[in-house]
């Protein structure tokens, strides 16, 4: 038996440049909701063309309920709605997944890519994981690593490939538009992206193969923020420092210890931010 757990994010989706393509509620959104459902069920017609006997969507995007459930592959089974333990990368923790996909990803704060970001769509402007810049794909790939479970797939812009290419080198990638600016990118049509999508995941299936967990470490994570105040605030979630003007650091025993400290880190800050200045 193989499972994919395929983690769907928006800004890397089809055709999506725009912050109120993937803001809940604009009439964008609901235009871009099927070219990211196509994107997601392009991943999972693959991963079933390759062998894999079971598909698990994660929505991982925002409110993480966006994707068309009445539109999706019938053969898979879609998690969705917020508050989870692993957020982005939930499922992942029960022992029976053999590989992930990071389908609709994007590049991280401070970098190039379409619609760049980790976790809050402005205030932070970089984060770190041991001293690499980290995306929200680095970020999870390292929580997934502890699990044994190998990144087999990864679609976003041109520039989420290359950032990929750092932390899950064996993984497919499919950029399904290329980057002009934080605001613009050249676009496939959903019709070509889901071809690209579907040969990819079909080729990625040779990829599930659970390796030995990397198991629990000691993880320091550093972020940066646009304002002096944003670092103060996030002090006050245990274990955080302010270790600069703009700058907080902490050190955790596991990625998955990590990880959750970080969803903490931007819930505070995000309270933070005035609607005038930031």
């Amino acid at each position: 038996m193989t499972k994919i757990l395929i983690s769907a994010d928006m800004e890397g989706a089809t055709g999506v440049t725009w912050p109120a393509d993937v803001l809940p509620g604009t009439p964008q959104w609901e235009r871009c909701r099927p070219m990211f459902t196509s994107d997601v069920n392009a991943a999972i017609a693959g991963f079933l063309d390759g062998g894999a006997d079971e598909v698990l969507v994660n929505e991982a995007h925002w409110t993480m309920r966006n994707l068309l459930l009445e539109k999706l592959d019938d053969r898979a089974q879609m998690l969705t709605g917020r508050h989870k333990s692993l957020s982005m990368v939930e499922g992942v923790q029960h022992g029976d997944v053999d590989g992930i996909a990071f389908v609709g990803y994007h590049t991280g704060a401070g970098a190039e890519g379409v619609l760049a970001h980790t976790y809050l769509a402005n205030s932070l402007t970089g984060v770190w994981l041991d001293g690499e810049r980290a995306s929200e794909g680095r970020l999870n790939a390292a929580v997934v690593a502890e699990y044994g479970v190998p990144v087999v797939l990864v679609t976003g812009d041109d520039r989420t490939c290359d950032d990929a290419r750092g932390y899950a080198p064996a993984a497919r990638g499919v950029a399904v538009k290329d980057y002009v600016s934080r605001y613009a990118a050249v676009c496939r049509t959903p019709a070509r992206t889901a071809a690209d999508i579907r040969a990819a995941a079909k080729e990625a299936v040779a990829l599930a193969v659970r390796h030995e967990p990397t198991g629990p470490r000691p993880r320091t994570v550093e972020i940066e923020f646009d304002a002096e105040h944003l670092a103060g605030a996030a002090t006050v979630v245990p274990g955080v420092e302010q270790t600069g003007e703009r700058r907080v650091a902490y050190t955790s025993p596991s990625m998955y210890e990590g990880i959750r400290t970080f969803k903490a880190v931007t819930t505070v800050v995000s309270a933070a931010v005035e609607e005038q200045y930031g």
